[in-house]
């Protein structure tokens, strides 16, 4: 029995001794492990440290791609901001310009108006002048002048020239009877004429007789070429034809707007 006890003690020595030996060769090959692991990690921090140019190269190139991208997105900004100046410039460009078109053309507008005015006033001036002028006479935008003289036709019409007037040319029956009422039975050269000697009657102004107010029996030829008024006995048909040497007085008219 002491035997079997003996035997039992030295059978769990050397199961102890056992499980310490294989307990030592773990510890051993995990030591190994670690220690290869970290000499693995070691070799690759050395590579690593030993090949600085990899990294920084890694780092250049990213940061140069960064660099363009940027450099392209400020280029765009530029051109772009350029645009819109050049355009904001030609909008005030041209608007200016309008404007500046439109101050002048106003000036000039402004200046025509001024003149005008003072034409207008001094036409204002000259037609109160005339209207109360010493022997004439205003009837419907016109004023007449009857002389106190006798003239030959030519005589005649030139003194109504020198005054500013013509011999008096009439377009209507209201006139008609107007210089009627202003002559008083006092026969005086008008403005009609027949300067081509055919009868073909003529106002001094160029425009051709439309309505006579012709004496009976008038005209009558024999070398009459211009025309009195008052002649004969009818109020109101008084014209005839005369030789223009003669000497009659002489009506002048001058329109105030011409």
């Amino acid at each position: 029995m002491l035997q079997n006890v003996y035997g039992n003690v030295d059978y769990i020595e050397e199961w102890h001794r056992g499980e310490r030996v294989e307990m030592m060769v773990d510890i051993y090959e995990s030591g190994d492990n670690i220690r290869h692991h970290e000499t693995n990690i070691e070799a690759e921090d050395t590579n690593t440290k030993g090949n600085p140019h990899i990294y920084c190269t890694e780092s250049l190139t990213s940061g140069s791609r960064c660099f363009r991208l940027a450099a392209v997105c400020l280029g765009l900004l530029c051109v772009l901001l350029l645009a819109a100046i050049t355009v904001l410039w030609v909008k005030f460009t041209v608007e200016r310009d309008q404007l500046q078109t439109s101050n002048n053309n106003l000036t000039v507008e402004r200046d025509q108006l001024q003149k005008e005015r003072e034409s207008l006033l001094i036409r204002l001036l000259e037609l109160e002048r005339d209207i109360t002028m010493p022997g004439w006479y205003y009837f419907n935008l016109s004023i007449y002048y009857i002389s106190t003289g006798r003239k030959n036709w030519s005589e005649s019409r030139q003194d109504c020239r020198e005054r500013g007037a013509d011999l008096v040319i009439i377009n209507s029956s209201e006139e008609q009877d107007f210089v009627v009422m202003l002559t008083r039975n006092i026969k005086a050269w008008t403005g009609l004429t027949d300067p081509s000697k055919t009868k073909t009657w003529k106002w001094v102004d160029g425009t051709a007789l439309l309505t006579g107010y012709w004496q009976s029996g008038e005209p009558n030829g024999q070398n009459e070429h211009c025309v009195i008024y008052n002649y004969g006995f009818d109020s109101k048909n008084i014209w005839a034809d005369y030789p223009c040497d003669n000497k009659f007085a002489w009506i002048c008219e001058r329109k105030i707007f011409h």
